[in-house]
């Protein structure tokens, strides 16, 4: 694919590496100098210093042979312009734009609603963009999937039924010392070993994979199952009575409102594992932002205070909590807060951190889930990217592997074969798969057979995504 990037910020710089890795034509566009020095230094593409709203400059830099234009400029207007002028002159092209401000989205939903027959059938999209990506939404939903799993690490849910985990393998665990073809015989609950984390490196398992203690690895199974096999690790899931959010701001609102026990939501009965009610604490230091959220959500202790005060911390007792999430918009603060709050006692933290880089030192530091804001807006915008078979793509681990799901098409040459007869060890792995004339997802097995419009998730290296849906595509 050909895809013009106007932005080349942190966002843009990370989607171009991996486009790049894909193996796709890149072109980045941005008009500082500076910025457009570094990323030339960083990146093999072509990277233009010039305004990228500007029709002339997207038709230098090859828009009209494009298969997409994707704008993150740190301006939402830039970004929204842009995409309109694009899709005045070249209406087929795909285009993405990051876009922060909420009010958009709003008047969006607003217009599409009181005019649903006018935006029906063959009409354009609003302001001319195919997908929105709002980075605090995308970052908010990545708190909530893991804060109703208990803060475990890094959590993906699929379809409501399985959950993929990290999870780190204890010294007493009965995984440790074993290869992974023996460990099926450990337990009758069904279960798939995605990914291994050990020494530094994420792999694809295979059958002679030997596990250690410390080694992190992605367990897929059944929700009903995570604490059998959580156990089975040596981790274990702890229920979350006493819950701490810092910052209530876009991002914090919005995970307020997933866990507000007024909303008496079925992901609070997820997230708590038991009966009980719990808790829910609300600190900021913005005076505006907390009289706004105790009139938001009533039933929570809402408190304007700096969470750094350690008077403050020990009068409200902060750090007895069973769980805290870091979501101000300071990322360091978050990061650090985290880190120090887990050291005074807190059970479980949650901290929202700039990117991967970032993620992999909250871990070492004792952050149980760092969600990264950048990397998840990559991932939003990639999903989009690989066209109308991929319904989703996350990273996950420490960037190294990518879980993507996809939708077989009918010109796909994988049609009517089984599993084992596709396989290529150390590329992908199928984890589970949902057939047309089933309800929902199942882990598949060797003799599994591939039909048009089966639904599959797969694992794979990240620098192998595009190359697998190639070949699930016929074009490998």
């Amino acid at each position: 694919m050909k895809i013009v990037i106007v932005g080349a910020g942190f966002t843009g710089v990370q989607l171009a590496k991996r486009l790049i890795n894909e193996k796709n034509d890149v072109i980045l566009i941005d008009n500082d100098e500076s910025t457009v020095r570094h990323a030339s230094n960083r990146l093999d593409c072509a990277v233009v210093q010039a305004d990228g709203n500007n029709i002339q400059t997207l038709e230098d830099a090859g828009i009209a042979k494009a298969d997409a234009l994707v704008c993150v400029t740190e301006s939402d207007e830039v970004n929204m312009i842009t995409c309109s002028l694009a899709d005045a002159v070249y209406p087929d092209i795909l285009k993405i734009a990051r876009v922060r401000n909420y009010a958009y989205y709003n008047n969006t939903s607003a217009v599409k609603k009181s005019h649903a027959e006018a935006f029906s059938g063959s009409h354009r999209p609003l302001y001319g963009i195919d997908y929105m990506i709002h980075p605090d939404v995308e970052a908010a939903r990545n708190i909530v999937e893991a804060v109703k799993n208990g803060a475990v690490n890094d959590v993906l849910s699929f379809d409501g039924a399985y959950e993929l985990s990290r999870i780190t393998i204890g010294e007493d665990s009965a995984l440790a010392g074993r290869h992974l073809e023996s460990v099926r015989n450990l337990t009758d609950k069904p279960f798939l070993i995605a990914y291994v984390e050990s020494d530094g490196k994420t792999s694809l398992p295979s059958g002679s994979t030997l596990l250690h203690p410390g080694d992190s690895i992605g367990l897929l199974t059944k929700d009903q199952y995570l604490e059998e096999l959580f156990n089975l690790c040596g981790s274990h899931i702890q229920t979350l009575k006493r819950i701490a959010l810092v910052g209530v701001g876009r991002v914090g609102s919005i995970v307020a409102e997933s866990l507000s026990t007024h909303k008496k939501s079925s992901l609070v009965s997820r997230l708590l594992l038991h009966k009980m009610q719990q808790q829910l604490v609300i600190v900021d230091t913005d005076q505006a932002l907390t009289n706004e959220a105790s009139g938001r959500f009533p039933d929570a202790n809402v408190f304007c205070a700096d969470i750094s005060d350690e008077g403050f911390i020990e009068e409200e007792k902060i750090n007895t909590c069973d769980l805290v999430i870091c979501a101000t918009s300071n990322y360091e603060l978050n990061l650090v807060a985290a880190a120090y709050l887990e050291s005074l006692g807190v059970r479980k933290t949650v901290s929202l951190v700039a990117s991967s880089a970032y993620a992999t030192i909250a871990r070492k530091i004792g952050v149980d889930v760092p969600v990264p804001v950048r990397d998840v807006v990559v991932d939003s915008i990639m999903s989009h990217l690989h066209g109308s078979g991929v319904t989703g793509i996350h990273t996950v681990a420490t960037g190294e592997i990518e879980v993507v799901e996809c939708v077989l098409q009918p010109n796909s040459p994988l049609i009517g074969k089984m599993l084992k007869d596709i396989a290529r060890p150390g590329q992908f792995l199928i984890m589970l798969m949902q057939k047309q004339s089933s309800i929902g997802y199942q882990i598949p097995v060797g003799v599994t057979q591939l039909s048009v419009g089966d639904k599959a998730i797969l694992v794979t290296q990240a620098d192998k995504t595009q190359q697998v849906l190639r070949y699930f595509n016929g074009k490998d």
